[in-house]
């Protein structure tokens, strides 16, 4: 049975699945969707055009649907789309879309972001990703499945993080960081391959290995990028991991961490 504590105030239109919980003085607002099973704490607000997929939790104080931050916004009907098996904690902040930035925000699945954490407008954010505490977002952000965001970092707005790319906390990110990648700093520098979380996800010796030369490549031969590019192209076998990680280069448009 879904659980309504009796001081939450949720709009009558609010579109809400089987066994929901939602928790003491939450609000919820009129064009808001709740998949089944989805856990809502106490003082939680979700306003706006938000979905919620099923199975989710979100932790007290947390504040989801809320307008952008952006003071080109005007009021306009824009979308805030969360997957299912997502975890919110305590005051994660998560603001819907702008009508320049394509008009939505969105999480995939089975992601993870801890207390304080933050996205902006029109972020893209995969699935399995996580955001350690006051890990903070800027607008038009793109996150790959299974990458982690560590606590205390900053991402500059129109920023990519690839899958499977790990940023150390306290970092300051104002260029992309290829997928498979470390990245730390302020500003954030690679440091080689993300080794802990690629065998966390069961990628074989002969993968990291061949993600390895190609990392020494492109990244330590202190050759021009796009030579560096066609060095591997003509150097390496290249197999599923070396094409998603050039196609991922050769389309950055604020420039690579190096």
């Amino acid at each position: 049975m879904t659980e309504i504590h009796k001081t939450a105030i949720v709009h009558p239109k609010t579109e809400i699945g089987d066994d929901v919980t939602i928790g003491p003085y939450a609000v919820i607002g009129e064009n808001v969707k709740i998949g089944r099973r989805t856990k809502i704490g106490a003082h939680v607000v979700i306003e706006g055009w938000t979905e919620i997929g099923e199975d989710c939790t979100f932790f007290h104080m947390a504040s989801v649907g809320t307008i952008p931050q952006d003071l080109k916004f005007s009021g306009e009907e824009t979308r805030l789309k969360i997957g299912r098996g997502n975890t919110f904690r305590e005051f994660v902040t998560l603001n819907r879309g702008t009508q320049a930035g394509g008009g939505e925000t969105i999480i995939g699945d089975h992601n993870f972001l801890m207390a304080y954490a933050h996205v902006a407008h029109d972020c893209r954010i995969g699935s399995r990703v996580i955001m350690a505490n006051a890990a903070t977002l800027a607008g038009h952000i793109h996150i790959g499945d299974h990458a982690v965001i560590g606590g205390l970092v900053g991402v500059h707005q129109f920023v990519k993080i690839g899958a499977y790319a790990l940023v150390g906390g306290c970092s300051a990110v104002a260029q992309d960081i290829p997928p498979f990648m470390s990245a730390a700093g302020v500003h954030a520098k690679l440091y080689g391959l993300n080794l802990v979380g690629l065998k966390r996800h069961g990628f074989s010796t002969d993968r990291i290995q061949s993600l390895k030369r190609t990392y020494r490549i492109l990244f330590r031969s202190k050759l021009p990028l796009k030579e560096a590019i066609r060095k591997v192209q003509e150097e390496l076998e290249i197999n599923s991991d070396i094409r998603e990680l050039l196609k991922f280069l050769e389309d950055s448009k604020r420039g690579i961490c190096r």
